[in-house]
C-alpha cells in the first residue's frame, strides 16, 4: 500500500513538472484524456442498453417467465421498467423489504412500489391485504404496482381496485403485452 501512494505521489509530481515545462503539450494530452474517458462512458452506456434490450428480448415469453424464481422475476420486471423510462429503480425484493420489492421514480416524477407475484396459481385477497397494508403504513404517496405471472382471484381483484388509492394490475395476460412493450404502465401522454 504505501508503495503504491510513494508511486503516486512521484507521478503527481513529475506529470505536474511537465505540464509546467510544456503547457501546450499537457493540455492538448488532457484533452484526449478527457475524450477518451467520455467516449468510454458513452460505450459502456450503450453496451449496457443493448445488454437489457437483449435480456429483455429473451425473456418476453411467458413460458420462459414460468421458469424464473421469484427474485430473477423481480430483476426482469425492474429492467422492464428501466425501459420504460422509470429512473432510480431499485430492487428491494427479500427479506426486510418492507412488502415492496421495487421501488422507482416514473418518467413523469411520481413515485411507484411494485410488488411481484411470480405465481403458477393464483393471487388471493390476503396478498392484496399486505400489499395494501405496506403502502398505507412504509409507502404512503406511492402508486402501488403488483404484477404477477398468474391471476388474481375475483375477491383479491375486487380488493384492489376497491381500495382508499386502488392498485395497478399487471396480470397474466397483460404481463405479455408489457413485457414486450405494448402497454406501458404509466399512462400514456397524447400529443
Amino acid at each position: 500500500m504505501l508503495i503504491c501512494l510513494v508511486g503516486a505521489i512521484i507521478a503527481a509530481t513529475l506529470a505536474a513538472r511537465f505540464a509546467v515545462e510544456n503547457p501546450g503539450i499537457a493540455m492538448s494530452v488532457l484533452a484526449l484524456l478527457i475524450a477518451a474517458f467520455g467516449g468510454a462512458l458513452f460505450l459502456r452506456y450503450r453496451v449496457i442498453q443493448a445488454n437489457r434490450r437483449q435480456f429483455l428480448a429473451a425473456n418476453t415469453e411467458l413460458a420462459k417467465v414460468d421458469l424464473m424464481s421469484g427474485p430473477q422475476f423481480e430483476h426482469l420486471v425492474a429492467e422492464r421498467m428501466i425501459a420504460e423510462g422509470f429512473r432510480r429503480v431499485r430492487e428491494r425484493g427479500g427479506s426486510g423489504d418492507g412488502g415492496v420489492d421495487i421501488t422507482a421514480v416514473a418518467p413523469g416524477g411520481g413515485p411507484y412500489a411494485v410488488q411481484c407475484k411470480r405465481y403458477s396459481r393464483t393471487v388471493g385477497a390476503p396478498e392484496v391485504r399486505n400489499f395494501l397494508g405496506a403502502l398505507a403504513n412504509t409507502f404512503d404517496g406511492y402508486t402501488g404496482v403488483l404484477i404477477t405471472s398468474g391471476h388474481l382471484t375475483r375477491q383479491a381483484r375486487e380488493e384492489a381496485l376497491n381500495a382508499r388509492r386502488p392498485l395497478l394490475l399487471v396480470e397474466r395476460d397483460r404481463l405479455a403485452d408489457w413485457l414486450t412493450g405494448r402497454v406501458a404502465l404509466t399512462p400514456q401522454r397524447v400529443p
